[in-house]
């Protein structure tokens, strides 16, 4: 399976789907080494969104990755008023889709403390870098500690390369 992240996150954008890149992508971007085996995005779970977030998906054969039959995303206005969130395979990765975000909260919130960034021509929304350490200690999980370690590095780095650049 080649992943292939950025062309999906223009796709999203094309597609105009309200989304946060969010997790351990985020901190990639921002220059964690961690490895992520897939994509984090909040997003808006609103049927509208939803649908579009589907249609962006087309031809990568999107399957619920949590359900044992594996079955195909198949969104209707029904089915997303009850979804909260969205774990799927793809052809080109794991993509993971969360209304909301541990220690920071819902969709909204998250927007809130994001950023805009430019790549490849495209404007993304980021999870800010002290929100991103915020929800990887709310997650309290063994994997993100390392990712924290480096974060809270970067941070600092930033700050005193912040200074210097003020002086």
């Amino acid at each position: 399976m080649k992943t292939n992240f950025p062309n999906l996150l223009k796709q999203f954008a094309a597609a105009e789907v309200d989304f946060v890149i969010v997790g351990d992508f985020a901190g990639a971007v921002y220059g964690c080494t961690y490895i992520t085996q897939g994509i984090d995005i909040c997003c808006d779970f609103s049927a509208e969104n939803l649908l579009r977030l589907q249609k962006a998906l087309h031809g990568l054969n999107p399957v619920y990755r949590m359900t044992a039959k594996r079955q195909k995303l198949e969104l209707t206005q029904d089915k997303c008023s009850r979804l909260e969130n969205l774990y799927l395979d793809t052809d080109i990765g794991q993509l993971d889709c969360l209304s909301l975000i541990n220690g920071i909260g819902n969709f909204q919130m998250v927007k809130d403390k994001s950023t805009l960034i430019e790549a490849e021509d495209i404007q993304l929304r980021i999870l800010s870098l002290d929100a991103l350490i915020k929800a990887k200690k709310a997650m309290n999980r063994p994997r993100d500690k390392e990712a924290i370690l480096q974060l809270e590095a970067i941070k600092k780095l930033r700050s005193k390369e912040s200074q210097s650049n003020s002086q």
